[in-house]
């Protein structure tokens, strides 16, 4: 049982360094049509500031869906019997939008490019949105019988809840992008970025605090309340850092919100896994969906093996691409000779807070 436990948390951990890191993803690729017109440097500025960073932020994806698989199968087979039609539509998103990123700049036809543009915003708005779905039926609860098949529909999955799950995230992304375009990016898009977080926080915010303040009436414990009330404080203290210009701060600030909305997410599910609407006697918890002993053991070497190294690596990555980009980077690197060009999404500027 303690084992689980841990691992209950250790797969929350993943889930919040995914969404973290993935949110601002979901966030530029969202924000992709309005900072520049179609097949513009500025929209390969856009592309440029993840292009070193987004797939490696997946990995979190790859190893929280590993972690529930090997320590939680039941919470894994079940999600899959009830979650299915989301759940693919989710994987469609994210397959489309890698190829996107990939191929975008193998033609110079602004019609191929525009067409890639398009499978970027849809395959990160598109997951932004249904993670928030996701994750509030989880919390919420779903039908499901006696042997942990869930059979809620997927009419039953769009509840009122849920949908203002999907906005709270898909808005909360946007938002967490915006900032972190006016932290990596120069010139236009930056001021373009920096419009973009009013606009998207006039969303965010209400919808952030309407739908963590739902689940915590709804489904949170006395000691989630102040998660939700760290959140809420840091959303709103993001909001007014990006107004006044402090771009490090206002990124730091919609990080938190993030961690502490899921952290309180992860609460009020606990100790249930999925809970079962049909009967509370048919929920699957972290003691009856856990693994043996062994494997958890198991599981816990490697993590404690691997996991430092994962994070180092990506923390050196980030590191070593921490400076802004800008036009004039991402036009001397498309007419560099062959030879010596720079790899699309590599280019850099300035440090974060910097004076335009």
């Amino acid at each position: 049982m303690e084992l689980a436990v841990i691992w209950f948390v250790a797969i929350a951990v993943l889930w919040i360094g995914y969404f973290v890191l993935e949110g601002f993803d979901f966030g530029v690729g969202t924000l992709l049509p309005f900072m520049g017109r179609r097949n513009s440097v500025d929209r390969r500025v856009t592309i440029n500031s993840i292009g070193p960073v987004w797939d490696a932020n997946e990995v979190w994806l790859l190893t929280a869906g590993g972690a529930m698989f090997a320590a939680f199968p039941a919470w894994y087979a079940s999600l899959f019997s009830g979650f299915y039609v989301p759940l693919f539509l989710i994987l469609i998103a994210l397959i489309l939008r890698g190829v996107a990123f990939e191929y975008r700049g193998k033609r110079d036809d602004p019609r191929w490019q525009d067409w890639w543009d398009r499978a970027i915003f849809f395959g990160s708005s598109v997951p932004a949105f249904l993670w928030g779905v996701a994750f509030a039926n989880i919390v919420r609860g779903v039908a499901m019988d006696s042997d942990h098949i869930v059979t809620a529909s997927l009419l039953d999955l769009l509840n009122p809840y849920a949908l203002l799950g999907g906005v709270t995230t898909l808005s909360l992304f946007t938002l967490h992008g915006a900032v972190f375009l006016t932290l990596k990016t120069d010139g236009p898009v930056r001021v373009r970025a920096r419009r973009a977080t009013l606009v998207a926080a006039c969303v965010a915010v209400p919808a952030g605090a309407g739908f963590l303040l739902w689940t915590q009436f709804a489904h949170g414990k006395p000691w989630t309340l102040p998660l939700v009330l760290i959140a809420a404080l840091a959303l709103v203290a993001g909001v007014v850092a990006s107004w006044y210009r402090r771009e490090g701060w206002s990124f730091v600030a919609t990080a938190v919100t993030i961690l502490a909305a899921v952290t309180a997410l992860f609460g009020a599910l606990f100790p249930d896994v999925l809970p079962s609407t049909t009967d509370a006697a048919f929920s699957l918890t972290v003691e009856n969906a856990s693994s043996a002993d062994y494997t958890l053991t198991v599981m816990s070497w490697v993590a404690l093996v691997f996991l430092p190294l994962v994070i180092g690596y990506q923390s050196w990555s980030y590191w070593v691409f921490r400076k802004r980009v800008t036009r004039e980077q991402v036009s001397l690197s498309a007419h560099a000779p062959a030879a010596h060009a720079a790899t699309p999404g590599t280019t850099g500027g300035g440090g974060p807070d910097q004076a335009s």
